[in-house]
């Protein structure tokens, strides 16, 4: 039996040193892929929001107004807000990016997204850095865990400055506020965090306090890769 625990665990080992090949490529193919789109704005949401919820319509609004800016648009592929970004940036006929995910239910790619700009991944710690490395802003959605760890993951990147500040904005004032709060009255009061952290992110409700506030922060353009 011991034997056969050793043995497990040498093949083990050995799978994961194949698995680097993979990561590499996928990590290979995003940045030949995105490094050639130019500057983009990433949006997140939830994947169950449906196509009759109100915040499905405001996101083909915003994806469509950020494309006629000049950005492209990322998301994450797949259904939901997701689908509405890539569905409002090719109305605005702009570059429609989708990074889909291979998931144990089968994550379908939108049918939005430009085809030669479509990439799929297995894992999602690669994923998440082709969402941050290209992205010149977040536009954060309604959403679940995903859209959460998304959020954390570029806050933490800006506070220890692995990353060039960015636009974070958070649609939908109702929804974020009781985040926000226990932010304010958790973390900074306990000084977990520094008020300053809290300047990463921007609050708006509709498309055009989302346009508005892209547009003051790249008043003057600094495009360039995160990382």
């Amino acid at each position: 039996m011991k034997n056969k625990q050793i043995k497990n665990w040498t093949e083990i080992k050995s799978n994961d040193s194949w698995a680097l090949f993979k990561i590499m490529s996928e990590f290979v193919e995003g940045y030949e892929k995105l490094s050639a789109i130019g500057p983009c704005i990433s949006i997140f949401g939830s994947a169950r929001t449906q196509a009759d919820d109100p915040d499905y319509q405001l996101t083909v609004e915003i994806a469509e107004g950020v494309a006629a800016l000049g950005y492209g648009i990322i998301t994450g592929g797949g259904p939901g807000i997701m689908e509405a970004a890539n569905r409002g940036a090719q109305k605005a006929g702009g570059i429609s990016v989708g990074l889909n995910i291979e998931l144990p239910f089968e994550q379908n790619a939108n049918p939005y997204i430009d085809q030669d700009k479509l990439m799929n991944f297995h894992y999602f710690f690669v994923r998440k850095v082709m969402f941050v490395k290209y992205a010149q802003g977040f536009i954060v959605m309604p959403g679940g865990l995903g859209t959460l760890d998304e959020l954390f993951e570029a806050m933490t990147l800006i506070q220890t400055d692995k990353i060039s500040k960015f636009p974070i904005i958070l649609v939908g004032k109702a929804f974020w506020e009781g985040l926000i709060h226990w932010i304010k009255e958790t973390l900074v009061r306990e000084n977990k965090i520094s008020p300053k952290d809290l300047d990463s992110f921007y609050l708006a409700d509709s498309q055009a306090e989302v346009i508005e506030c892209l547009s003051k922060f790249y008043a003057q353009d600094n495009f360039k890769p995160n990382f």
